[in-house]
């Protein structure tokens, strides 16, 4: 028995915009057509990947580092797929975008993992960290002290630094190394594991 399988492929928008291009003036109809498709790919894409639940849920209490560390890679693979969604203060889905700590409360959601949408109150939820043993999944945040300005999601902890993905003003959600960013690295404060703090 032959396994079909189904593949939703996300086109760039610039990819879309240039098929109204080729389009000549007495082909209005056409081109208003196309542009109609383009919207429409472009949203259904969006909605499919916001549909999108994922199956791994937090592990139970006991679960070997192996697992904890699969379902950590599990959730930082997923907030990736957000890569170029734009920023949007107070946003917290992607059919509107995100701002910081809006996307990490997706993000986090999506596993069953519950943490508020403020940044302020995301900073004391889980358990503390260090810096220098933060896993995928952790969040890190930014600010002076006394105030919290921004939270990023973990990525990866290498010896270069600490590279997290998140949702910035300027550029949208992004993936970046927050300990040789001149922006960044002067504002970070603490990181806080919300995976397994989340169930003590």
């Amino acid at each position: 028995m032959s396994v079909s399988t189904c593949y939703v492929v996300t086109y760039p928008y610039s990819m879309l915009c240039n098929m109204t291009e080729t389009i000549t003036l007495p082909s209005l109809r056409k081109t208003r057509s196309r542009r109609a498709s383009a919207a429409l790919l472009s949203l259904f894409s969006v909605l499919v990947l916001a549909s999108f639940r994922p199956a791994g849920y937090p592990p139970t209490f006991g679960a070997s580092d192996a697992e904890s560390l699969q379902f950590r890679s599990e959730i930082v693979g997923y907030a990736q797929n957000f890569l170029g969604l734009r920023y949007r203060s107070a946003g917290r889905s992607p059919q509107t975008g995100f701002d910081c700590s809006g996307f990490t409360r997706f993000v986090l959601d999506e596993f069953g993992i519950s943490v508020s949408s403020s940044s302020s109150l995301q900073s004391r939820q889980g358990i503390k960290k260090s810096l220098k043993d933060v896993l995928p999944g952790d969040l890190v945040f930014f600010g002076s002290v006394g105030r919290i300005q921004h939270v990023a999601m973990v990525v990866e902890n290498t010896p270069e630094g600490i590279i997290c993905v998140h949702s910035t003003c300027s550029r949208g959600v992004i993936v970046e190394n927050v300990s040789t960013s001149k922006y960044w690295k002067p504002k970070i404060l603490f990181a806080r594991d919300v995976i397994r703090g989340g169930d003590l």
